[in-house]
C-alpha cells in the first residue's frame, strides 16, 4: 500500500524520536569530597557509552547552587561532606528539581543513614567498595526507574521493615498538634512542600507556616533535625 506524504512524514518523525531516545546520554553529576575518587568516577562515566559527566562537586553548598540551575539526570552522592552532608543536599536540590534522581555512594552501612537517605529522596544506595561495573549499572538502572542497592543494604531495609513496630501504636510525645504531626510524617517520607500541600489540601504557604511552627516547638533549625526528632520520638 502506497503511503501518503503525511503518513511517511509521521513514520519518519517517529523513527527519529526513537533514535534520539536510544542515543540520549544520561547526564550524571558527582558529589564527592575526595577529589581523586571524584575524578576516577568522572572518567569512568565519560568512557561509558550513553553516559556523560561534566559536573563534579566536592561540597554540598556548591552542588546545591549549581545543580538547581543546571540539573543532572542522576547524581551520585556521598554522605560525609565537609559542612552540610549529602542528605541535606538531596533535600535542597529536590525542592527545586524533583525530577533529578539520587544514588548514595558511601562507606556508611548503618541503618540511620540508610533510612535518612531514602526518606530524603535517594532511590539508590551503593557502597564505595562496589566494582566499576556495578557503579555503571546502578546509574543506568536508577535512570530507568529502578532502585539499585548492594545486597547487604537491601537486606538491612527488609529486616528493618519486618521488625518495625506498628505505626498506629506509636505514642505521640512531641509538643505538636495533630495537623503538625501529619505534616511532619509527610516531611519524613521525603515529600516536597508542593506534594505536602496537595496531600493535605492546603497551600504551599500554609505548609511553610506549619513547618516554621514545628521548628520553633521542637527547637530545631532545619528539616533534617526536625525529622530526626520525629523518628526518635
Amino acid at each position: 500500500m502506497k503511503l501518503t506524504l503525511q503518513e511517511k512524514a509521521l513514520i519518519d518523525d517517529k523513527d527519529q524520536r526513537m533514535k534520539d531516545e536510544s542515543t540520549q546520554e544520561i547526564k550524571v553529576a558527582i558529589l564527592e569530597d575526595l577529589k581523586d575518587i571524584a575524578l576516577e568516577l568522572k572518567d569512568l562515566f565519560n568512557e561509558e557509552e550513553g553516559l556523560s559527566c561534566t559536573q563534579v562537586y566536592h561540597n554540598a553548598e556548591d552542588a546545591i547552587q549549581f545543580l538547581t540551575k543546571f540539573p543532572a539526570d542522576v547524581v551520585l552522592c556521598d554522605i560525609g561532606l565537609p559542612k552540610a552532608d549529602g542528605i541535606e543536599a538531596i533535600i535542597a536540590i529536590r525542592e527545586i528539581c524533583p525530577q533529578t534522581q539520587f544514588c548514595m555512594f558511601t562507606v556508611f552501612e548503618d541503618n540511620e543513614k540508610i533510612f535518612r537517605s531514602i526518606k530524603a529522596g535517594a532511590k539508590g544506595y551503593i557502597l564505595k567498595n562496589s566494582d566499576p561495573d556495578t557503579i555503571l549499572e546502578s546509574i543506568k538502572e536508577l535512570y530507568k526507574g529502578g532502585s539499585p542497592m548492594n545486597p547487604d543494604i537491601a537486606r538491612k531495609i527488609i529486616d528493618a521493615f519486618a521488625n518495625a513496630p506498628d505505626v498506629s501504636a506509636k505514642d505521640t510525645k512531641l509538643p505538636l498538634t495533630k495537623r503538625e504531626m501529619e505534616l511532619l510524617e509527610l516531611l519524613s517520607r521525603g515529600l516536597l512542600y508542593k506534594e505536602i500541600s496537595a496531600e493535605l489540601g492546603i497551600t504551599t504557604g500554609t505548609v511553610k507556616q506549619h513547618i516554621h511552627k514545628i521548628y520553633d516547638k521542637l527547637q530545631v533549625n532545619n528539616r533534617t533535625e526536625a525529622i530526626n526528632r520525629y523518628l526518635k520520638r
